[in-house]
Order: structure tokens, then sequence, then C-alpha cells
């Protein structure tokens, strides 16, 4: 008689199942840490990149030395303050995540998401390039927004009159190589440097990039703050100047912009509350 039978089979199948669930997540958990420490570099480089100060040679200059010139807050969106002690972890704390958390994020409404993502994260982090005096001489700021096909996830350098663009980055998307794709051509992002992100219209600050079809021409009007679209991907352009006017606007950093401008660079502790980030 056969030794072979269902239950034998079956009991085979499932301890090999238990083995195989075993291994994976062993594999899993102790490449964590490894991950974690990736990201965090990947997340560093690219902040350096958009400041335009990130030495290639990382055998001799590493990342998390480089990003010793860079000081780090967690800022309220709502307020442009930063973040009280004790609301969230700054450690630990995910903007991503955040971002579709209904308790650390909040809806926008149809007619302010000219960015596509529908919710955005209560607290996000900024960055400021040290001057070596005490100051800064330029901040960056996280910036994402909808492309052709997915989410485009970058990095917004403006110089310390917080209205010239001083880099730019895009490090995530899933946008069409060699079309969309074109967001992390260094020749493309380089093309930004420069170029004026806001300016004074009624007497605000607002957000005036333009991202335009047929080239900028040098000289004409409003040629200082545009930009040359991507060849055959308009829908990604259209996304990248939506993105910028979404993040530069008032439901994005202008308030922390303010709140910089009003103190001549200096971030003092806020009287914000948890409370005032569902606003």
């Amino acid at each position: 008689m056969s030794r072979e039978t269902l239950p034998k089979t079956l009991g085979i199948a499932f301890g090999l199942c238990v083995v195989c669930s075993l291994l994976v997540s062993a594999a899993a958990v102790s490449l964590r840490p490894m991950q974690e420490a990736n990201k965090l570099k990947l997340t560093q480089r690219e902040i350096l990149k958009a400041a335009g100060v990130y030495d290639p040679n990382e055998s001799k200059n590493p990342v998390s030395k480089q990003f010793e010139q860079i000081d780090t807050k967690l800022i309220n969106l709502a307020t442009g303050e930063p973040v009280k002690e004790g609301v969230v972890d700054p450690a630990t704390y995910d903007p991503v995540k955040a971002a579709s958390d209904p308790k650390l994020s909040v809806a926008i409404p149809p007619d302010k998401d000219v960015a596509g993502i529908k919710r955005r994260e209560k607290y996000e982090f900024v960055y400021f390039l040290k001057d070596g005096e005490g100051g800064f001489s330029k901040v960056i700021l996280p910036i994402y927004g909808k492309g052709l096909w997915s989410t485009m996830y970058g990095y917004l350098a403006l110089e310390k009159d917080l209205k010239t663009v001083a880099g730019i980055t895009f490090y995530k998307d899933g946008e069409t190589p060699g079309l969309g794709g074109e967001i992390n051509n260094p020749n493309w992002q380089k093309s930004w440097v420069g170029k004026v992100a806001r300016e004074k219209i009624d007497g605000e600050l607002q957000p005036v990039i333009d991202v335009v079809k047929g080239g900028v021409k040098e000289g004409s009007p409003g040629a200082e703050h545009e930009i040359d679209a991507l060849s055959g991907a308009t829908i990604t352009s259209n996304g990248v100047q939506n993105t910028i006017a979404y993040w530069l606007g008032e439901d994005g950093f202008e308030p922390f912009l303010k709140h910089l401008s009003a103190s001549d660079g200096h971030i003092s502790e806020s009287s914000d509350s948890e409370e005032e980030g569902g606003k």
C-alpha cells in the first residue's frame, strides 16, 4: 500500500510553509536596521543634493558627516511654528505615514488640492543649511504631488531670501522613463537654480513658478520664474508645477516661511499646541 496519504501530504506542505514563513520573518527582522539606515542615508543625500552641497565621494566624506551642516526642525504646517515637545516624537515620526493617519493629517478641500494628494500631514520636517555664523544660508522643504502615474517625492531648496530656488530633487516616482522620468535628470533640475519661486502679488508673497511648453525665452517678461516643460510629458510637467504651487502656498509651507521671515531667520520656541495642529 502507498505510504502517501492526503493527511501526510497536507502535513508536509504545512510544515514547509511554517519553516519558510519563519525564515522570511527572521530575515525581515534582521534586515530592518539596515533598511532603516539606508532610508535615512537616502533622505540625507537628497537633502544635501537639493541644497547643492552634496559630495559624491562618500568613501572619504560619508553622507552622515556631510549632513552635520544641516539643521532639522519639525514644524506645524498650520502655524508655521516648531512643534511643542511631547506632541509627537521627532525620532520616530514619519510624515509619509502620518499623511494617511487621520489623527496626524488633515483632509485637503478639493478646491485647494492642486497637488492631488487629498490629505497632508499636520507636522513636517524642514531643513536648514547652516551658514557657520549661527544662522542659515538655505532652507530645504519636502514636496510631493501627483504626476501622470505616481506620487512624486522630492525636496525644494530656497535661498535665504525665501524667494529664489537654490535647488530641487525628485527621489521617488513612477513616471515614464525618458519622458516624465526626466524630472530626475540633473540637467533639468539645474535649470531651476536661480529661478524666482515666490513673488509679491497684492502685497503678499505667492508661488509663481511656471513650467512652460516650448522652452523659456530668456529676457522675456516672466522668464525669471519659468522652467522648460518636459518634452512629451505634459501631465508630469503640470504635476510638478502644481506640486510647487501647493507646497509654497497657504496650505503648505507659507505659514512657516512667513514665520521664518518675521523671526529674521531664527526659529523660536512655539506656543503651538496639539489642538492647533488640526487647523
